[in-house]
């Protein structure tokens, strides 16, 4: 009988399982951000295990989970995830505009993101929208809606990530697919 992988034992950054962990051999299985919002999956160890993994409904793998630990055989499966970018839009410039103006321009971008169903989490004075199509797509998007007072650049996950909160991380990586599900044909020529 298979085994079916239900629960996260723990997570390999706190310090009690790095200590746990050091003498113990260690399978890892490696997901993309969009394979670790699923909470049913069957993912590959880089050991060639194959682990089917059937989460409670809303638990989602974050990077260091641990789904397995035997003690008497020291061995333990952990989850690691490779995160895309983020495209990081700066609204700190609109600080010096007119309230009608930065209202204006915030609903602009806002309205330009959701046109393009792209999810977003908006934090001070930043709005963080993950890689969600072709990044030449993205800086299409962006540059064609000319938003004055608004900059934009794309960064690493691992950089964005400390300033979110879990849930805001959730919303950023989960529910996203790998292509944008609405497409303009002024846009599909330039990453033809």
């Amino acid at each position: 009988m298979t085994k079916i992988y239900d629960k996260i034992v723990g997570n390999c950054h706190t310090e009690h399982w790095q200590r746990v962990l050091a003498d113990t051999e260690v399978e890892t299985i490696t997901l993309d951000q969009w394979q670790a919002q699923k909470s049913r999956l069957v993912a590959e160890g880089d050991r060639g295990g194959r682990y089917p993994i059937a989460l409670a409904r809303g638990r989602h793998l974050a990077d260091g989970d641990i789904l397995s630990y035997e003690p008497d055989n020291r061995r333990a499966v952990v989850v690691r995830l490779t995160l895309g970018e983020v495209m990081v839009c700066d609204l700190m410039r609109l600080i010096d505009a007119t309230s009608s103006d930065a209202i204006h321009r915030a609903v602009e971008l806002g309205h330009a993101l959701g046109n393009q169903h792209w999810p977003a989490v908006v934090k001070s004075l930043r709005v963080y929208v993950p890689l969600t199509t072709d990044r030449r797509v993205m800086e299409s998007v962006m540059t064609t809606h000319r938003l004055e007072g608004v900059t934009w650049e794309f960064v690493s996950a691992e950089e964005v990530i400390p300033y979110l909160a879990p849930h805001e991380i959730r919303r950023l990586f989960g529910g996203a697919e790998h292509t944008s599900a609405h497409h303009h044909k002024e846009y599909e020529n330039v990453v033809g």
